[in-house]
């Protein structure tokens, strides 16, 4: 039986701080004529209920047809400045080893839930060459609900699809920063790993219910057994 491990991506294995508050800016503008004046919070919540909140700050209708407006320009602005990803941010200390180590068991599976953007994702984990190491075929994105257990249903049934047999719960996991993607795993009663690497402490993430939790994945034989369960 595969494990399936879903990796969040911002502040769990790069940080690009403040790219998503200037491609959003960029984006609005573009979009609707506005000039960004209110910022919703980002930290674990998915591209879709941040549109939303974002045109309802500014008066804005959110419909379906706006959000997919919005969600445009920021792929055009993303295409446009993802080179600059290098040097506005930076891969989180052991990501990198963590994925490639988890790469070479065959009896794993990684893939993303996050709340960016298909395009977004493949940028940011491009720029710090952690791409090769994740299937993004079978991820959980933020343009499919506001809602971040939806995207772990998603992942799942993508990758059971994929690979023609089922992950149970039991054998899929969840990592990230925040309380919002502990919930998502514990929603659907996969195991979920907290890493204290955003603005959540390691014990806010134990007290979101983490199976285990993490100061950060520096310690690859660690984390790959956390991970793993061994």
């Amino acid at each position: 039986m595969k494990t399936l491990v879903l990796w969040d991506i911002d502040q769990t294995l790069v940080n690009a701080k403040g790219v998503g508050h200037s491609w959003y800016q960029v984006a609005l503008h573009a979009a609707t004529g506005v000039e960004l004046a209110h910022v919703p919070s980002f930290p674990g919540r998915t591209e879709m209920a941040i549109s939303r909140e974002l045109l309802t700050l500014h008066d804005l209708d959110p419909t379906d047809e706006l959000i997919a407006a919005l969600h445009r320009e920021l792929i055009a602005v993303a295409d446009r400045e993802h080179p600059l990803l290098t040097t506005r941010g930076h891969v989180l200390a052991g990501a990198a080893e963590v994925l490639e180590a988890l790469a070479d068991k065959p009896d794993v599976v990684q893939s993303v839930v996050t709340g960016n953007l298909v395009e977004i994702a493949r940028y940011k984990l491009a720029a710090y060459g952690l791409d090769p190491h994740v299937d993004f075929e079978i991820g959980g994105y933020g343009s499919l609900s506001d809602q971040r257990p939806a995207l772990v249903v998603e992942a799942i049934r993508l990758a059971a699809e994929k690979h023609g047999h089922d992950f149970p719960v039991d054998h899929v996991v969840v990592i990230g920063d925040t309380p919002l993607d502990i919930a998502a795993a514990l929603h659907h009663g996969a195991t979920a790993i907290g890493v204290a690497t955003g603005r959540f402490t390691v014990d806010e993430l134990r007290e979101a219910g983490a199976t285990v939790v993490l100061a950060d994945l520096s310690d690859t034989e660690a984390v790959l057994a956390a991970i793993l369960g061994t």
